[in-house]
């Protein structure tokens, strides 16, 4: 876990050099990592368009017959557990593994998570979401910061970077859906996470293959602690979690710890954890005053990430529960899984991805400031839940269903609005990172997502409770309102990010 363990290898940590353009203009790493977020979405995605289906899904069609509200938040409560661990697995590549080490390990996590969830009985899916959780918070915060080192802070093609980064991510989250889908709903609901398992794995396998291409590929860690402080660490952490999983259990056998206590606590912490976090940013000798200055604006850019993830992510909670009841799917004669929705919003984003790519290489230092193209993300978002307030007005239960093209819509807005914002928003944090926390502030900028499901999952337990005119209205409109404050605070954000444009 030191430097002396491995071969020296002077050009791990720096970026490539600045005419390394083999991958359409880019450094030939960012195909690797691409290839790895496509595979991962491919299986994250494609088992989360069908996770809130399986939930409510009757006992007798192999569901756990949840009520439509309760799904939509347990399926929220997982997404926010992802990415609170996603702080753990910053702090895990600062210290003790290195980026390279943290994405692997997550990545064999993730695998063995979904083939957990392959065995067709209840107690395999809750241990499978664990794993799931575990390994996707080592590998989403270090695969985004590993991206950042591909490029040199002033190099104009980092935007443009992250936007194909995250085509390839969206790749994953098209073709995911389609087949996990599929499989769901036409042979069982086990087969489609089977899918999701053999995709986590050819993306490990193409990780390791490109190794060579990647900067932070050694295997120690940047700011790795003293050796015997190495080891009291892993000693506690392995204690801690031993000791988290036997009290979870003893509670939930007493019948102390139910399922809706535990989807509370979770978003209590997700609460708590960025305020924390923040503050020993904030207070760290560390962090220089530049840094520290940097990270005021970068907080407003957090809570924008909190407002649109906030609809992004019902995506795969209340829309899919929507069009599964509401929503026609049969277009042109062909029939398709109502989880085949989610594959439209994965397709947008690979088609909006180059587009917005090209557009931002081209207008180099003239395009618009990365806080401007964050805040339009979110006002995208809220204006696509706010279109759905069109065609579920006048109805009420399950009898009416409306034309498949009032959902693709929706995600037509949504797909944008997510490109514009997480590009741009990973892209900012990996140039506003102070230097000491450059994984773990990645890791911050994940923590507005579990902070964001955290909402969600309290949120959605009103779904079929109100209307849906007056849920998809009022959230939207939040969303829009959220978005133009950003609009609103650009001067002061352009001057405090300067010279982060």
């Amino acid at each position: 876990m030191t430097d002396v363990e491995e071969p020296p290898d002077p050009e791990a940590d720096q970026p490539p050099p600045g005419d390394d353009h083999a991958f359409l203009g880019h450094p030939r790493g960012l195909a690797t990592l691409s290839g790895l977020e496509v595979w991962e979405r491919f299986s994250f995605l494609g088992m989360q368009a069908i996770l809130v289906l399986y939930f409510a899904d009757a006992v007798a069609n192999g569901g756990l017959g949840m009520n439509p509200g309760t799904a939509a938040s347990v399926s929220a409560a997982y997404g926010t557990m992802v990415y609170l661990v996603s702080v753990a697995g910053g702090w895990l590549a600062d210290r003790i593994l290195g980026s390279y080490r943290a994405v692997l390990w997550g990545g064999i996590l993730i695998a063995c998570g979904h083939y957990a969830m392959a065995v067709p009985t209840a107690a395999m899916t809750w241990v499978g979401l664990g794993l799931i959780s575990a390994g996707t918070g080592l590998l989403k915060p270090n695969v985004a910061s590993m991206v950042g080192k591909l490029y040199r802070t002033d190099d104009d093609r980092r935007d443009a970077g992250f936007a194909l980064y995250y085509m390839g991510i969206n790749i994953g989250a098209f073709a995911g859906p389609l087949i996990t889908g599929w499989l769901g709903e036409h042979q069982g609901w086990h087969w489609g996470f089977s899918a999701a398992a053999i995709g986590m794995t050819a993306g490990l396998v193409q990780y390791v293959l490109g190794r060579r291409h990647l900067a932070g590929r050694k295997h120690s860690a940047e700011y790795a602690l003293a050796p015997r402080a190495m080891r009291a660490a892993v000693t506690k952490i392995i204690g801690g979690c031993l000791a988290f999983a036997a009290l979870a259990t003893l509670l939930a056998l007493t019948g102390r710890l139910t399922m809706g206590r535990f989807v509370d606590l979770l978003t209590l912490v997700s609460v708590i954890a960025p305020v924390v976090y923040f503050a020993v940013m904030f207070r760290s000798p560390r962090v220089t005053a530049a840094e520290r200055g940097r990270l005021r604006p970068y907080a407003v850019l957090f809570l924008a990430s909190v407002a649109f993830n906030f609809i992004l992510f019902q995506a795969y909670s209340t829309m899919m529960l929507l069009a599964s009841t509401n929503a026609r799917t049969t277009i042109l004669g062909f029939d398709f899984p109502a989880s085949w929705y989610a594959s439209a919003l994965g397709a947008f984003e690979v088609l909006l991805a180059p587009v917005v790519a090209a557009l931002w290489a081209r207008m180099g230092h003239r395009q618009p400031h990365a806080s401007n193209k964050i805040a339009i993300g979110v006002v995208l978002g809220g204006l696509s839940f706010l279109l759905m307030v069109v065609p579920t007005s006048g109805h009420g239960g399950d009898a009416y269903r409306m034309a498949a093209w009032w959902i693709v819509g929706s995600y037509l807005l949504l797909g944008l609005g997510d490109v514009l914002l997480e590009t741009s928003g990973m892209s900012a944090t990996s140039k506003l990172a102070p230097k000491a926390f450059s994984s773990q502030t990645m890791a911050l900028w994940f923590l507005s997502l579990a902070l964001a499901n955290g909402i969600q999952a309290q949120v959605v337990k009103l779904y079929g409770e109100v209307s849906n005119p007056v849920y998809f209205g009022v959230n939207g409109g939040i969303a829009v309102a959220a978005g133009l404050a950003v609009i609103a605070l650009a001067p002061w954000l352009r001057r405090t990010m300067h010279p982060v444009h």
